[in-house]
């Protein structure tokens, strides 16, 4: 007999309104508190203690326009932020500040989440979907300097991007971007070139979210449909499908693959979380606690592994926090 599904271990309540976008910081110095950012369709990021089960901070910057991208740059105090108002913020939380100090202005209209990478100390690279209807707009931060902007070739037609993953092979190996289109492709770009390496057509529907493995050099992928398409990456650099996966019911909103690369878990249009092995996409477990649409997963970045939980932001103004399959 297979073993029921867990409760939550605990669940935050307290954003009135639905949750976009989450992003654990659970790895710093002890005694540190880790903590557990939260973007709301309100235009608040909070900021929840662990230990608590409370709000230490709320955020305002984004002027009551939803918030649906969270990240940290490098511990805790250092948060970027992405909202409705056309407007990416970055905040230092040091010493109890709650101001932004800077923020960048992308004129991009839709819900496409930005992606930020690590490039070198202090240096970090976000791609933002661009005013440009079909553009991704690639900066430099803290300079906010250009890098490029990618555009798709005359004719093309992927429509807008929907999803946005930047990384590298290794550390000072070339930025490389995966980025999902209304059309059901999944393009790979060279950032320093400006051009496409390859393109995969995984869905007949816009793609929704994805998630990339360098080291396995796979991805996956889900839109509106009842499917998960799973691709790989040649040593050509061409993207292939590898495997794809039926689902019961129909529209992903978020895909993340835990740090460790064993397990991923997806939000689903159907109020559920599922967790799948990433090894060969194994059903694992569906986690049937909202009551409405769960916009986003997000796991913790413990260095303990037995001390993982996942997060899931719903609809219907919750987070649930999990703690499954944490023994290594």
């Amino acid at each position: 007999m297979a073993l029921p599904p867990p409760d939550p271990q605990f669940v935050l309540r307290g954003t009135s309104a639905a949750v976009h976008t989450l992003h654990f910081s659970c790895a710093g110095q002890e005694p540190d508190t880790p903590v557990l950012f939260s973007g709301s369709e309100n235009g608040f990021i909070h900021v929840w203690n662990l230990k608590t089960h409370r709000v230490d901070t709320a955020l305002d910057g984004h002027g009551r326009k939803s918030v649906y991208c969270v990240e940290t740059m490098g511990g805790k105090d250092r948060l970027l932020s992405q909202g409705r108002d056309q407007r990416i913020c970055l905040w230092d939380l040091a010493e109890g500040r709650t101001a932004v100090t800077d923020s960048v202005c992308t004129e991009h209209v839709g819900f496409c989440r930005c992606s930020l990478l690590k490039v070198a100390q202090g240096r970090w690279l976000v791609a933002t979907a661009a005013k440009g209807l079909e553009q991704v707009q690639v900066l430099e931060l803290p300079s906010k300097t250009s890098v490029c902007t990618l555009k798709p070739e005359m004719g093309a037609k992927l429509g807008m991007p929907m999803c946005l993953k930047l990384w590298q092979f290794s550390c000072g190996s070339q930025p490389l971007l995966l980025a999902g289109y209304e059309d059901g492709s999944v393009v790979l770009w060279n950032v320093t070139m400006g051009k496409v390496l390859s393109q995969l057509v995984c869905h007949q529907e816009p793609v929704m979210s994805l998630d990339f493995d360098s080291e396995k050099a796979k991805g996956i992928s889900g839109s509106s449909e009842k499917v998960l398409c799973i691709w790989s990456l040649n040593e050509q650099q061409n993207l292939q499908v590898y495997k794809t996966h039926k689902l019961v019911n129909a529209g992903i909103s978020g895909i993340t693959i835990r740090p460790d690369k064993r397990i991923l878990a997806t939000a689903g249009w159907d109020h559920r979380i599922r967790i799948f092995g990433w090894k060969k996409l194994k059903p694992l477990a569906v986690l049937d606690y909202h009551t409405a649409t769960v916009h986003c997963v997000s796991f913790s970045d413990h260095r303990n592994p037995r001390e993982r939980l996942l997060a899931a932001g719903s609809k219907d103004h919750r987070i649930s926090v999990w703690s499954i399959y944490t023994e290594t």
